[in-house]
């Protein structure tokens, strides 16, 4: 047995932290730039688009995110496509994160009156100038809480990269439980972790929505 003091455990989890913390960001951003444009193809185009908008959100929202980690490495590999862990959880967890942002979103453009694209229909606004100029700026202040929000289960999701061998925090813990033997101590100390990262962000989200209410008042 190794032996590793508490703080041995704390440093090596910390470093692990931070591939979670970079994994969560390139979920989040490449979802969100996912998610933006197939909402703007629906607002758009409607039609076939909105079938295919609402098939997307169904299949990765109706599925766990484990089994999309699973096709995604060893899916992508049965096919004879060679991935690295890194590209097969960005690509899971973005796909993953798109589908329930683009529902928020949705849900937020929807929140907006009807007689707001007619008064820009009016004006004889092209669809752009009315979403950058009328139905955005309106939506934005309702999804910036739901979105901030959205980020912790995102950040949650990534410790179940850790089946596909992304060494993330939940992963380390793990190896460094089975090499230490401190189970207790080292998940603990990885609960933790995770509530320091994910509780000042759901702060955050809940005063904004708090912020929001009040000034749509």
């Amino acid at each position: 047995m190794v032996q590793f003091s508490n703080w041995d455990i704390l440093r090596n989890l910390i470093f692990a932290a931070e591939w979670t913390i970079v994994l969560s960001l390139i979920a989040f951003v490449g979802g969100g730039l996912v998610g933006g444009c197939l909402l703007v193809a629906r607002l758009w185009r409607g039609g076939w688009v909105n079938h295919f908008f609402n098939g997307y959100v169904q299949l990765f929202q109706g599925t766990p995110l484990l089994m999309q980690l699973f096709l995604s490495y060893f899916g992508l590999r049965l096919l004879g496509i060679e991935v690295s862990v890194w590209v097969s959880a960005s690509l899971a967890l973005t796909l993953y994160t798109s589908a329930f942002l683009a529902e928020i979103w949705r849900g937020c453009v929807a929140a907006i009156p009807k007689g707001q694209w007619e008064a820009s229909t009016s004006l004889a606004l092209s669809f752009g100038e009315q979403l950058r100029h009328v139905i955005l700026p309106q939506a934005l202040r309702i999804a910036i809480p739901p979105t901030v929000g959205f980020l912790v289960q995102v950040i949650k999701g990534t410790a179940l990269a850790s089946v596909i061998g992304f060494v993330e925090l939940t992963r380390a813990g793990n190896m460094i439980a089975n090499v230490t033997y401190k189970p207790f101590t080292v998940f603990a100390f990885v609960g933790l972790m995770y509530f320091v990262i994910c509780y000042p962000i759901s702060l955050y989200a809940r005063y904004l929505e708090r912020k929001t209410h009040v000034a749509r008042r």
